[in-house]
């Protein structure tokens, strides 16, 4: 057990403390065998669970969510602390001054007209600053931690940024057809590699058509996975509800159902 003076509100400076107290000698177990690598999953559920609160519009879990997000910033920035790598002020110092050199429409004498014009400079400035000579430079720079589909559709933007793209949305649909024609020959020939090559050329193909048309990828897929669940449950309403099970089912009486499901209809 540690000393400590239980407050009604807390800070900032009371989150350090506490996560220091944690990882202490009479500290918790767990947070002490704690490193930045076995807490690095920790930090990517936190931010979906956040993310997930956003496109609630929960504020009570927002705020609660942001929390936790913060506990691992936190978190992280003492482990450093203890490595004497760095600590939380000069992760602010660098924010803020990250944010100062990137609005100089703000904090300078930069002119800018519209949004356009501020996302330019952006670029520009990150490009400058990050040393990035080639426009390969900005194409590596993506995070490979990335969800896929995001990390595709950020890469196909910045490719563009360098004209290597589709002239409009209906060339860069063509290329879906290619690519899945691609796939059956791949298919066909029962190349594993080769199918997970052309299938990937294809998903690729799939985030730059959504690009051009101006849809996020990850959250269109999002969307049709939440609609796959919602009929995949309605589908097994209506086989309960004859009685049956599911699995007993050959899939072409399943399909029966899912059309129903699907159409909003009851009934056999």
């Amino acid at each position: 057990m540690v000393e400590y003076t239980q407050k009604e509100h807390y800070g900032i400076e009371d989150l350090r403390e506490i996560v220091r107290l944690l990882r202490s000698p009479g500290g918790c177990p767990w947070d002490k065998e704690q490193d930045h690598q076995s807490i690095r999953n920790d930090f990517l559920e936190e931010a979906y669970e956040a993310v997930e609160a956003i496109d609630l519009l929960d504020m009570e879990l927002m705020r609660e969510e942001l929390g936790d997000v913060l506990l691992q910033v936190v978190f992280h920035c003492v482990l450093a602390e203890e490595d004497k790598a760095f600590d939380f002020e000069q992760v602010c110092d660098e924010i803020c001054k990250k944010l100062i050199v990137r609005h100089p429409h703000v904090f300078g004498d930069v002119k800018v007209n519209d949004t356009a014009d501020v996302l330019k400079n952006w670029d520009a400035i990150k490009k400058e600053t990050k040393g990035q000579e080639r426009y390969t430079d900005t194409l590596e720079s993506v995070a490979k931690s990335l969800p896929a589909l995001a990390r595709a559709q950020k890469v196909g933007k910045r490719a563009a940024r360098a004209g290597m793209d589709f002239r409009c949305a209906e060339d860069a649909f063509s290329c879906v057809e290619a690519e899945r024609q691609e796939l059956a020959e791949a298919i066909a020939s029962g190349d594993k590699a080769q199918m997970a090559d052309e299938l990937g050329d294809l998903l690729f193909s799939c985030v730059n058509t959504a690009r051009h048309l101006g849809i996020d990828a990850e959250e269109a897929l999002s969307r049709a996975t939440a609609k796959f669940t919602k009929r995949f449950s309605d589908t097994e309403t209506l086989v309960s509800a004859d009685g049956k099970n599911m699995p007993d089912l050959p899939i072409e009486e399943l399909d029966l159902y899912w059309n129903q499901a699907k159409s909003g209809q009851s009934g056999t």
